[in-house]
């Protein structure tokens, strides 16, 4: 019996080895990004190899794609309408965890990478992000909604998705860019790196980077977040003497 055992392990050997999957080297040019005065953004890349088994890359290689996520948090998304001739917030849904920052990119467009299931497993793309939405207002109401957070966050800058932003060379080596806009809240954000190959993910890898306020930027943030009221109070006399300020400037002249 031993030896039918080992005989049947060594026949299985070259399946097994025709069945090794390729492996990602990932990594981050920025592991931490610190906001200051002067902060306008940062460009992140996203770079690595693939590692094939038997180190050649077959004929036709794997496509990679990039996610950049922020830190989750609570929206209240509002729509407003014209009523008697005044817009006002009329309805509103709410949602448990949207992304405070999301970019993809990928070396084709996901269509042609992989199917609807897929992207909704692994949230590859806009209309794959699990909101989560709070309310129990009917599906036709949330889509509705989902489509309108997104589009402001599209045009934000905050949502982004870039079909042709990661190049492969000689199809073992790749490089992603995103840029992170200037009003991106501080927190711990994910780089997950994915490797497609004939329609399915078959390898990932996850990087963390974290983004902080640094100096006066990050004094003022932790004096408002501990002492809000203190913050509000001082907030509001440096305005009255601003105000005063400027108008006994205009009075002199």
């Amino acid at each position: 019996m031993r030896r039918l055992r080992a005989l049947a392990l060594l026949a299985a050997a070259p399946f097994a080895l025709g069945q090794a999957k390729p492996e990602l080297v990932p990594d981050v040019s920025q592991r931490e990004i610190e906001i200051r005065y002067s902060f306008t953004g940062a460009d992140l890349l996203l770079f690595g190899a693939i590692l094939y088994p038997g180190g050649r890359a077959p004929s036709r290689p794997a496509d990679i794609a990039v996610v950049v996520k922020g830190p989750t948090e609570r929206i209240v998304v509002r729509e407003k309408q014209k009523v008697a001739g005044i817009w006002m917030n009329v309805e509103s849904a709410r949602f448990r965890s949207a992304p405070a920052f999301y970019a993809v990119a990928s070396s084709r467009p996901l269509s042609e990478l992989i199917d609807e299931r897929t992207a909704a497993i692994y949230e590859l793309g806009l209309q794959n992000l699990q909101l989560s939405p709070g309310t129990g207002a009917p599906v036709e109401v949330q889509r509705r909604f989902e489509a309108g957070l997104l589009d402001l966050r599209r045009r934000g800058g905050v949502y982004i998705e870039s079909p042709s932003g990661v190049e492969i060379s000689e199809g073992v080596l790749y490089r992603g860019r995103v840029s992170i806009p200037a009003q991106v809240p501080v927190g711990t954000y994910t780089a997950e790196t994915f490797l497609i190959q004939d329609g399915r993910v078959v390898a990932g890898a996850v990087r963390e980077i974290q983004i902080d306020k640094l100096g006066f930027e990050k004094f003022v943030a932790d004096f408002a977040e501990r002492w809000s009221l203190a913050y509000g109070l001082i907030a509001v006399a440096i305005s009255i003497l601003l105000g005063w300020a400027g108008s006994a400037v205009f009075r002199r002249r």
